[in-house]
């Protein structure tokens, strides 16, 4: 099939049974690998549905400057999108964001204003948005997506990656298990699969150091999870478990799945495998497990499949103004 445009290869990402991973008898890993998608990331679907279906219900326009609070691979999505659409994007990251992702997004034809990062993800978040606000009200064409609370966020997933788990798996599923960061993803894909397997467990997978689910701030280098305060998206009603794992159990994670499975993944897939290491020896047999694998691993090099180890390796440069 030829597509008309490379957003238009966003989504319909295979599954791939993680036997070699967790090869255990009565034992069912599926992974989504949502680093397939264009950019690198599943957050490419919520891009997509947000810009596109802004533009059909006339909330964007042909002259809309769009602009963005982003803290992780949310902006080379948005960037793909908005400039095969034509609108201009402002995207507004901090200090702490890697210079890669900065790199990709001017790349994209996206403008980068960055703010300083605080003592703690909620402060960072709070900067982000206050410098959101201000270009708000500076330029009248432009529009915030908040991707946070917007609903369309979690549509894309419930829409397309949650139709594709289904349509794939059949008649059986029994966990779903994926990163939180928005809570798009998970949130979306959730409430789909449960319409269809109504006795399926919910299982978010956080950082140590996040603070999504009330636990205490510390450093959480990749972004893999939260980095702020609770989204609006995410409700914690519609999670039966969240598993918090550190950075050493995610790097780990990448690692192993590269060595078994030959997927380069990035830390959030890394983190997602190292939930799945503490869940499944509580699952009753046989179980069917759906895992959301939602970065690649090649912008990793340096630091989780640096042979030396990232803790004593040079760190990547940083955004800067």
């Amino acid at each position: 099939m030829i597509r008309d445009s490379v957003v238009d290869c966003v989504g319909a990402t295979p599954l791939v049974r993680l036997a070699r991973l967790f090869p255990g008898p009565g034992v069912e890993v599926i992974a989504k690998l949502e680093a397939l998608n264009p950019s690198g990331n599943g957050t490419d679907r919520a891009a997509r549905h947000i810009i596109e279906q802004g533009l059909r219900d006339g909330v964007f326009t042909a002259d809309t400057h769009l602009v963005e609070s982003v803290c992780g691979d949310t902006g080379a999505g948005l960037a793909m999108v908005a400039r095969i659409c034509g609108l201009p994007l402002t995207a507004v990251v901090d200090t702490t964001v890697p210079a890669a992702d900065v790199a990709i997004m001017r790349l994209l034809g996206a403008t980068v204003d960055t703010v300083a990062a605080g003592d703690d993800p909620a402060v960072t978040a709070r900067r982000r948005v206050e410098r959101v606000q201000e270009i708000l009200r500076a330029d009248p064409r432009s529009r915030w997506i908040n991707q946070t609370a917007n609903a369309l966020n979690a549509d894309a997933h419930f829409r397309t990656t949650a139709r594709e788990i289904a349509d794939a798996v059949g008649g059986r599923l029994d966990v779903l298990v994926a990163a939180v960061r928005t809570g798009g993803t998970l949130i979306g894909a959730a409430r789909r699969l449960r319409a269809e397997f109504p006795s399926l467990a919910v299982v978010a997978v956080d950082m140590v150091g996040s603070t999504l689910f009330g636990g205490p701030p510390g450093v959480n280098r990749w972004r893999t999870a939260g980095c702020g305060p609770r989204p609006e998206l995410l409700e914690p009603a519609e999670i039966d478990r969240v598993v918090h794992v550190t950075e050493a159990q995610t790097i780990a994670g990448c690692r192993r799945l590269l060595q078994t499975e030959a997927i380069l993944a990035g830390p959030a897939s890394g983190a997602v495998v190292a939930a799945l290491d503490r869940i499944l020896p509580l699952l009753p047999r046989p179980v069917r497990v759906a895992a959301v694998l939602p970065d690649r691993g090649d912008r990793h090099l340096h630091d989780i499949f640096a042979p030396a180890g990232p803790e004593t390796r040079r760190p990547e440069g940083r955004a800067r103004d």
